[in-house]
């Protein structure tokens, strides 16, 4: 991802609220809009900065939202982590900036997103949220197990373990038992808790870690629960596919001890993208020039993709992209596709994208089903706003959806826009290797059948006599003889020069 990303997008869910790193943000479904002022150049230490972050009070995804107490665009371990004081002193608006120094400044920006990707994470983890897989319940059982150790297992210098949060609809199973682990032992009544939707939305700084039960719809679910700060996830393979959830339940115990424990744990900061959509105001008078011509109706935090398609219409559709205001094409199609790279694995790659690492900030284009056969699938900068719209003259409306849920129709005149999300989705990395290991395990990635039987030994009987038929030219030119062909003849032959000649007359 970015740098703009990585500095903007950290999770604040660990660093306590204090006036020093604490700055109001509003919740519900919106995400807030930027600062409206950059910080000034005299205060470059980020634990100065955060104070002074405001958002636009005109933004109508900030007036919905209520207060929420995190510094969600900076993360106060930086100024331990990184030495960012003089790439912070090199970003500014410096319009006669050389090109020595422009390289310099991209070089260390460059430096410092590596070292915030390669840099272990320690974490008093004492609140974990577990996300169970709905509609199965098997894994229920397996809820209560991991919620059982989590509760008992000591930490942090106690003889008992971590608060528990689990979905509030397991309060009164009788497969979880939630009155046989308060039995066990009467602190754990003030231990096990119960998180909902709304909690999630309003509150996700409550939360220290996340584990996943279930497969890679499981963990899209959570990331729709958190539609701004993003609390570390740790997703645990129990579901069909499972490109998301590189972690053997089997292991749990020793997985959860080494991450809790003084090995930290490597998180992978996953793009997601802010999807806006607008709708036209059909009272807009253009010679008004407080009478706007869209109002913002609904945002989304997504994931995997935005797919934009034709719906119930027979009608291709036909679409107008904008990059940063400016018309890039007119798509004509079934749909289209923008994906993150990690959903470049997901709908884009069937419909014929590209393999997208998670660290590429990039935003994927991949027409589905196009009129024209030279509209391939294209990689943009993630520093691109994209804008699609529905032509006030298109046949059909379109429909828009947000890693597969929230379905909009877009009538003509609206528009839908795409931005790299200042929140993104940070996922524990179980090893170095994991995108490629899942490739090969989930995709079959460059795998194929051998190209021979396998050496069995044989009897011996074939070393003895010999093969039939060997690979060894021993016997070549005489086994040519015989036919009236050799290699000397084809030579012949294909200079077009008779046997018997001696030269050319050319």
């Amino acid at each position: 991802m970015s740098i703009a990303q990585s500095l903007n997008g950290l999770m604040g869910a660990n660093v306590p609220t204090t006036p020093e790193n604490t700055a109001t943000f509003p919740s519900a479904h919106h995400a807030p809009a930027p600062p409206a002022a950059p910080i000034a150049p005299s205060n470059r230490r980020l634990s100065g900065a955060v104070p002074q972050l405001t958002l636009d009070p005109e933004s109508l995804s900030a007036s919905k939202m209520a207060a929420l107490a995190s510094p969600c665009f900076y993360h106060k371990k930086f100024d331990a982590a990184v030495n960012i004081d003089k790439v912070l002193e090199e970003i500014r608006d410096n319009e006669g900036m050389s090109h020595s120094r422009l390289v310099q400044t991209a070089t260390g920006v460059r430096e410092v997103s590596k070292q915030l990707q390669r840099r272990p994470m320690k974490i008093a983890v004492k609140n974990i949220m577990i996300v169970t897989k709905a509609r199965d319940n098997g894994l229920v059982d397996l809820t209560r197990e991991l919620t059982e150790w989590l509760l008992s297992t000591p930490r942090h210098g106690k003889d008992v373990g971590v608060n528990v949060y689990v979905d509030h609809k397991l309060r009164n199973s009788r497969r979880f038992d939630a009155a046989g682990l308060l039995r066990r032992d009467e602190r754990f009544a003030a231990m096990l808790r119960y998180w909902t939707p709304e909690l999630c939305l309003a509150a996700p700084e409550k939360f220290d870690l996340v584990l996943t039960l279930g497969g890679d719809g499981t963990v899209l679910y959570t990331s729709w629960l958190f539609q701004r700060i993003v609390p570390p996830i740790l997703s645990f393979s129990l579901g069909s596919l499972g490109f998301l959830t590189n972690f053997e339940f089997s292991a749990y115990k020793e997985q959860l001890s080494r991450i809790m424990g003084d090995a930290g744990m490597r998180v992978n900061l996953r793009m997601r993208f802010t999807c806006t959509v607008y709708r036209a105001n059909p009272a807009h008078d253009p010679g008004d020039a407080d009478s706007p011509s869209h109002h913002e109706a609904e945002q989304f935090e997504v994931l995997n993709e935005l797919v934009i398609d034709r719906g119930p219409s027979p009608y291709v559709s036909n679409l107008e992209l904008y990059g940063d205001n400016a018309l890039l094409t007119v798509v004509q199609a079934d749909g289209c596709i923008f994906s993150t790279p990690t959903g470049s694995t997901a709908y884009s790659l069937s419909a014929g994208g590209s393999l997208v690492h998670p660290d590429i900030p990039a935003i994927l284009l991949t027409p589905v089903c196009p009129h024209t056969l030279s509209f391939r699938p294209m990689l943009l900068n993630d520093s691109m706003l994209l804008r699609v719209a529905i032509p006030r003259n298109s046949r059909a409306t379109a429909h828009c959806a947000f890693d597969g849920k929230g379905r909009v129709e877009l009538r003509q005149g609206d528009h839908v826009t795409i931005a790299a999300s200042q929140y993104p989705f940070p996922t524990v990395l179980s090893r170095p290797t994991e995108w490629f290991d899942s490739l090969g395990r989930t995709l079959r990635w460059n795998m194929r059948g051998a190209q021979q039987k396998a050496w069995d030994g044989g009897d011996g009987k074939d070393e003895d006599e010999g093969f039939d038929i060997d690979i060894d030219d021993a016997g070549a030119d005489e086994a040519a003889r015989d036919s009236g062909y050799s290699a000397a003849t084809s030579t012949v032959k294909l200079l077009g020069m008779s046997e018997g000649s001696g030269g050319s007359d050319c």
